[in-house]
């Protein structure tokens, strides 16, 4: 089975440990030099509506999921779930170099 990063996004991830539901992936961790996938990135749950903060992301790593399906990922994760922040990038920003000045 041939699956891209972008079909990762589409696809619910369920421990199979304790049944439980993380989300769909958001994102991945890539090792370029060896060209490998480290892991698989889960955002964190909102909290307060959504609207002010939402829990750390779930990091899952590779040698934790056990089937890709074709709408979901199987893991298994006994314990705690390796908790993580992402870096957030700003939405809008202006960024000026000596040749735009005016």
């Amino acid at each position: 089975m041939e699956c891209r990063i972008e079909d990762f996004r589409y696809k619910e991830v369920v421990n199979i440990n304790d049944g439980q539901r993380l989300g769909c992936v958001c994102d991945a961790l890539i090792d370029v030099g060896r060209s490998r996938v480290i892991a698989l990135i889960v955002p964190g749950r909102c909290r307060f509506l959504g609207l002010f903060w939402r829990e750390e992301d779930y990091i899952i790593p590779w040698e934790c999921i056990r089937r890709i399906g074709g709408d979901i990922v199987l893991i298994d994760v006994q314990g705690e779930y390796l908790r993580g922040r992402r870096e957030r990038r700003p939405w809008f920003t202006w960024q000026f170099d000596e040749k735009h000045r005016p």
